[in-house]
Order: structure tokens, then C-alpha cells, then sequence
């Protein structure tokens, strides 16, 4: 009985790492360089991530791609974030990650006692790329949804995320943010927020940035605290903090995209969650074996001869 456990066990692990390669095999990354015009050709590259049979449907206007804008940290680049892009990507998305900042730019300061400590010109610096790199992929990517977009960022990236939620809530799906320290949590739940919280005592948010559990339960905020460091999430940071938070981030998604039971945010549970194993969710359509075959073919003849009042016993 525990041989037949075990081997059950191992299965699971296997199906698992098997869905996570198809999936990644399966997604296109594509860097792009655009030059906004309106700020002396400023450089704005992204990396664009889409499952390729689902880029194919939206090619032929079967579908609309839902898009997810990726916001990295400070000092760190846009491509580092691959292990969230990838979760998008597999979930249907059209994933955009942006670089905010060049080596030109100045060095960004820390101002104790001003708004956000000084970080509001990067914010807006942010939001004006992300303006213009959405405007520059309508031309790449006509048939994706660009008036409803799930915010990502990790660190500053995820206060820029927020800052932009502020600014254009009604162009926002969703927010998932990864240790963001600045931009306080919306809490009128117009939309979902998830964040994933670092344990890490280098790096704490500010007072009133993540909100207390009766202010989460009462937006539909969800909060994972973990016991990650602020740059385990990223690319380069471990691969049990980076599978933790794909698995969680996953079910997340699985969760917010159902389109058969919409949740009101403003009365949903408790949502202050330590991290734990989470099951990947994987949708899989229940096959027809031969025999249900037979049985609805036989059931469809059936019918068909009790309506012919032509045909007798």
C-alpha cells in the first residue's frame, strides 16, 4: 500500500515538472526597442512573452488577449522577471515587461519625510513608459485587451505598479505586487490585489503601505508573507522562493480569471495567507472513452427513430 503511495507520489512530482516544461517550451520571448519621440528618442526596450497558440487565435481574431504589464526593481532589469512572465504567458496573457530606467538616468535619491521619500519622479517616469510602450504593441499586437491590465512589480517596480493603479483605476484589472515599500495599497476594491510580503529586516514598507487584515478583508486584498528575502524574488533568487510564488500566483490567477463565479471584493474572507504548498492548477477536459462514445451514439439513434413515424418496431 505505501509502495503504491509512493509511486503515486512521484507521478504527481513528474506530471508537474512535465506541465511546467510544455509550458515554457511553449511561450515566445521577444525583446522589443522602441524611441519615444516625445523625449528626445528615450530609449524603451520590453520583453514581450505570449503563448504561441494563443498569439496564433488572437492573430486570427478568435480571441483577446488579456495583457499583464511588468514593473522591475530598482537597480535590476527588465529581463530578470522571467519567472512571472511565464506564469502570465502560460495563463493566456500577453506579458510586457518594461525597462523604467536607464544608466542615464540620475541615481534615485531617498528624501525621509517627502511623499513616497522622494521616489515620485520615477513613478511618473514609470507610468509615462508604460503609456507609451502600450501604445507602441497596439501597433504589434492589435487584438489584445489594453483598456483593462493587470499591474506587476516587484519592489519599486510594484510601487509604480500601484502609483498607476492610483492614477488609472478604471484601466485596471488586477495588481500583484512583490514587496513594494512606498505606494499604500488601494483599499476601495475597485479590483483584486495580491502581494507577496519578504521577511527581510533590510527591507520594511513604510507605515500604512500593506494594510491590516480587517482593511484586507474587507477590499479583497490578498497578502502572503513569506519567509523569502526582498531579492530572493526575482530571477536570480532561489528556486524554492521562485516556485512558492509562481504555485501561489497560479492559483491567484486561476482564482480572479473564472468567468462562471465573479466575486464581489468588498465582502470577501479573511485574506492574510502564510506561504504553503500550493498545487499548480492545470485545467484538464475529461476525455471520452470509447464507451461514452458508443452510448451517445446509440442514445442519438434512439431518439432519432422514436421522432420517424416512418420506422415501427
Amino acid at each position: 500500500m505505501k509502495r503504491g503511495i509512493l509511486v503515486l507520489l512521484s507521478l504527481s512530482v513528474v506530471i508537474t515538472a512535465a506541465y511546467f516544461t510544455a509550458s515554457k517550451w511553449a511561450i515566445r520571448h521577444e525583446t522589443l526597442m522602441f524611441k519615444d519621440p516625445t523625449r528626445d528618442e528615450r530609449p524603451v526596450a520590453v520583453d514581450v512573452a505570449v503563448r504561441f497558440d494563443k498569439e496564433m487565435q488572437a492573430d486570427a481574431g478568435m480571441i483577446t488577449l488579456p495583457v499583464a504589464i511588468l514593473n522591475h526593481g530598482n537597480t535590476v532589469k527588465f529581463t530578470e522577471y522571467s519567472f512571472l512572465a511565464n506564469v502570465f504567458a502560460a495563463r493566456g496573457y500577453l506579458t510586457i515587461s518594461i525597462q523604467n530606467d536607464l544608466p542615464s538616468d540620475g541615481p534615485m535619491v531617498t528624501k525621509v519625510g517627502e511623499l513616497y521619500v522622494g521616489r515620485l519622479p520615477q513613478y511618473q517616469r514609470g507610468i509615462t513608459n508604460i503609456k507609451f510602450a502600450i501604445e507602441e504593441m497596439k501597433k504589434r499586437q492589435p487584438n489584445a485587451d489594453y483598456s483593462k491590465l493587470t499591474m506587476v512589480g516587484h519592489s519599486n517596480g510594484g510601487d509604480i505598479a500601484m502609483y498607476f493603479a492610483k492614477q488609472y483605476p478604471d484601466e485596471i484589472k488586477k495588481v500583484v505586487t512583490l514587496d513594494n515599500l512606498r505606494v499604500p495599497f488601494m483599499t476601495d476594491g475597485k479590483f483584486k490585489i495580491l502581494s507577496f510580503r519578504s521577511h527581510d529586516s533590510q527591507f520594511k514598507p513604510d507605515p500604512g503601505v500593506v494594510p491590516d487584515a480587517d482593511e484586507c478583508e474587507k477590499a479583497g486584498i490578498t497578502v502572503v508573507n513569506t519567509n523569502f528575502q526582498h531579492n530572493d524574488m526575482r530571477d536570480t533568487g532561489p528556486e524554492k522562493a521562485k516556485d512558492s510564488i509562481q504555485a501561489m500566483l497560479d492559483k491567484f490567477l486561476a482564482d480572479t480569471d473564472s468567468a462562471v463565479a465573479p466575486v464581489d471584493t468588498r465582502n470577501a474572507p479573511p485574506k492574510i495567507l502564510e506561504p504553503g504548498p500550493v498545487s499548480l492548477y492545470v485545467p484538464v477536459e475529461k476525455p471520452q472513452t470509447l464507451t461514452d462514445k458508443l452510448k451517445k451514439s446509440l442514445s442519438l439513434t434512439k431518439t432519432e427513430t422514436k421522432k420517424d413515424p416512418s420506422v415501427t418496431n
